[in-house]
C-alpha cells in the first residue's frame, strides 16, 4: 500500500508539472521593495517596476521574499521543483526554502554579518560605514566577478552565491543538516561580488545554463564553481558534468572525474 501511495504521489506531481508550464510563461516580478510576485499574487498586475525572474524559487534565491499571507506559493514551488528535476534529469527534491539555509550570519558577534565582512575584505580601498557602530558598509571599491564592473556604493552590490543555494539543494544539499547548510551559505569561497541585474539573470542556474557575459571571466567562474561542488560533495547530472568538463579542459585545467 505504501508503494502504491508513493507511486500515486509521484505521478500526481509529474502530471501537475506538465500542466503548470502555462502559469510559468509570465515572469516572476521582484518589486523595488524586494517582494517576489508570481501570477498568483493579487498585486502581480500592479507591479510595473520590477526585476524579472524565471521562477519564484529563483527570485527567493536572489534575496527576494514572499508577500505576506501568500497562500499558493507552496504548490507553485512543488511544481517548479518537479519541472526543474524533469528538465535536469535528476531525482525530485522537496521544495527549496531559503530560510532553511541560514545566511548573512554574524558568527563572531561583532555586528558585521557575512555580507558586511565580504564587502570589507574585498574592497580595494578602505570602506566607510553608514553609522559610527561600523556595522553596515556604505562605500568602498569593488570589482564585480561576473562583469569586471566597478562599484563604489555598497547598496549597488549584490553578494551572490557562486553555487546557488537552490542549485545545491537540488544536487545533494537537501539532506544536509541545518549547520552544514549555514556553513555553505556563508562560505566566503562561495560568495561573489555581483550586480543586481546579473544576479537576477543567473538565478539558480549551473554553468551548463549560465556563464558570465565577459568571456575572459568564464574559466575562473567554472573552475571555482567546480571546486565548491567537489568540496561539498554535491552531484552533477551527466549533462552538467559534460559541460563543466568541456570548460575545464578548454581552459587548461583538465577535467575532473
Amino acid at each position: 500500500m505504501k508503494r502504491l501511495l508513493s507511486f500515486f504521489l509521484v505521478n500526481f506531481f509529474l502530471a501537475s508539472a506538465l500542466v503548470s508550464n502555462l502559469a510559468q510563461a509570465e515572469p516572476v516580478k521582484r518589486s523595488k521593495s524586494g517582494i517576489c510576485h508570481d501570477t498568483n499574487s493579487p498585486y502581480y498586475t500592479r507591479v510595473t517596476r520590477f526585476t524579472a525572474f524565471d521562477s519564484l524559487s529563483a527570485c527567493l534565491e536572489a534575496g527576494g521574499r514572499l508577500p505576506k499571507r501568500a497562500t499558493s506559493s507552496p504548490k507553485a514551488l512543488v511544481h517548479q521543483e518537479t519541472n526543474a528535476a524533469l528538465r535536469d534529469g535528476r531525482p525530485f527534491s522537496g521544495p527549496y526554502q531559503r530560510d532553511h539555509w541560514p545566511h548573512w550570519l554574524d558568527e563572531d558577534k561583532d555586528c558585521q554579518n557575512t555580507r558586511a565582512e565580504v564587502l570589507i575584505a574585498r574592497s580595494q580601498v578602505p570602506v566607510t560605514y553608514t553609522r559610527d557602530n561600523r556595522c553596515t558598509v556604505a562605500t568602498g571599491l569593488w570589482v564585480g566577478a561576473l562583469t569586471g564592473q566597478s562599484f563604489t556604493q555598497a547598496s549597488d552590490v549584490d553578494i551572490d552565491h557562486l553555487v546557488p543555494l537552490k542549485w545545491a539543494h537540488g544536487h545533494g544539499g537537501e539532506v544536509w543538516s541545518r549547520k552544514k547548510k549555514a556553513q555553505f551559505a556563508n562560505d566566503p569561497d562561495n560568495l561573489l561580488i555581483a550586480d543586481d541585474a546579473l544576479n537576477a539573470q543567473k538565478g539558480a542556474k549551473g554553468p551548463d545554463e549560465w556563464l558570465p557575459p565577459v568571456e575572459t571571466l568564464r574559466c575562473d567562474y567554472v573552475y571555482r564553481f567546480d571546486r565548491i561542488v567537489a568540496r561539498y560533495q554535491l552531484h552533477y547530472v551527466p549533462s552538467e558534468r559534460e559541460a563543466v568538463n568541456h570548460w575545464l579542459a578548454a581552459c587548461g585545467y583538465g577535467p575532473r572525474g
